[in-house]
């Protein structure tokens, strides 16, 4: 029986230049040459260009004295200290007013949120009021409007308020009396902390227990107490110390105490408030997200509406709130650089100061870039650890 005759198949040889991998990785070097070389070159341009006016470069300046004060640090500080100095300062400041700003945009935002589904029409309606009304006037304004209205509408300090014994308000800003710090307030501290991962620990373990046996453990109020308790035992325990150093008027100006500045408080304000409307739309776009039946069924299981909302609706809410609530986190902590534009000593207020000294100010801003790089990645990295801590497993 004669073979059957089969169509030879050969082999297409296929030149290297016209390979897709090869061509992708040939693009991939072409793309990161390119860019190597740009930078190459604006970076002995700007080094030829500073040589040939004289300006000195690199961060050997960091160890000069800095010779300028500054209003407020959360450390000592003096004008004879070195550059590298008053710029932490600037980024405590920094950090200060932007964890306070997160924590406390949070809340707003999260009460506001919930405000806008509420079935009494004045609170929702004041809720979509602050949202719409403050989230459309740009930041910059709003700090503004809150310095100038703190600035202009309080006193002076020889006209200063005293709602309560030693307690000041003026233009100047608010002055509290301030403990006389003791070894007892360091335990208190340590005791604080503990007390929050206490809580963590509590809330953690409550949330197994009802997983298994359906059984609600009152996690809110053991907590508060647990934080509030514990820091009070160990404050009557060590003598309940009661020192306080009390701000007093001399001359034209207060001494002693605690000062809350009116750059640091019209800053925090504007960044909390504008940011909470925000945050307060994704609450609730992530409440609207979960099905009405989750709400139905947590009622008819005998819940209250707040702990439905609690339990059942926000736990679920919460894998849509948080990518978009990162973003916020993001755009509060750089938006507080708007802090030079009323006077407080944030890091790009001290930055700039130490630039227009030195002339410095490829260096300087630099630094600030860096900075600012570093925190918003340490932002996103514990935001999205979160996020997958929350988010549903999918068992194959």
């Amino acid at each position: 029986m004669p073979e059957l005759d089969r169509p030879a198949t050969h082999a297409a040889s296929v030149p290297w230049w016209n390979d897709r991998r090869v061509r992708s990785v040939l693009y991939q070097i072409a793309v990161v040459g390119g860019v190597v070389a740009l930078a190459a070159y604006l970076i002995s341009n700007t080094l030829a260009n500073l040589e040939s006016r004289n300006i000195a470069t690199g961060f050997g300046f960091l160890g000069r004295e800095a010779g300028f004060g500054v209003s407020e640090s959360p450390i000592p500080y003096s004008p004879a200290d070195s550059y590298f100095t008053v710029l932490v300062v600037g980024l405590l400041n920094t950090l200060k007013v932007s964890i306070i700003g997160i924590v406390l945009a949070t809340i707003i935002g999260t009460l506001f949120g919930i405000a806008r589904l509420s079935r009494n029409w004045l609170v929702a309606r004041f809720a979509a009021l602050y949202v719409e009304g403050l989230r459309n006037i740009p930041v910059l304004l709003q700090l503004f409007f809150w310095y100038s209205l703190i600035t202009e509408a309080l006193p002076g300090q020889r006209e200063a308020l005293n709602p309560l014994p030693g307690v000041f308000l003026s233009a100047r800003g608010l002055k509290l009396p301030e403990p006389v710090w003791q070894t007892t307030h360091t335990l208190m501290l340590i005791a604080f902390v503990a007390a929050i991962a206490g809580t963590w620990a509590l809330a953690r373990w409550a949330r197994l227990r009802r997983e298994r046996t359906g059984q609600l453990f009152p996690t809110v109020k053991a907590g508060a107490a647990l934080i509030l308790g514990l820091p009070l035992l160990v404050w009557l325990l060590g003598g309940a110390p009661t020192a306080m150093d009390m701000p007093e008027l001399k001359g034209f100006n207060f001494v002693g105490g605690l000062t809350v500045t009116p750059e640091f408080t019209a800053l925090l304000v504007g960044l909390v408030l504008y940011t909470g409307t925000f945050i307060a739309e994704i609450v609730r776009g992530g409440i609207l997200a979960v099905a009405h039946g989750q709400t139905e069924a947590g009622l008819a299981l005998g819940l209250s509406r707040a702990q439905v909302l609690r339990l059942v609706v926000l736990p679920q809410a919460l894998r849509v709130i948080i990518p978009p609530l990162t973003s916020q986190y993001l755009n509060l902590t750089k938006n507080s650089s708007l802090a030079v534009a009323i006077g407080y000593p944030d890091l790009v207020s001290v930055a700039n100061t130490a630039i227009n000294q030195t002339g410095q100010a490829v260096e300087g801003i630099a630094v600030i870039m860096a900075v600012y790089l570093t925190v918003s990645l340490s932002i996103s990295t514990f935001m999205n650890w979160y996020n997958r801590r929350i988010a549903l497993q999918v068992s194959r």
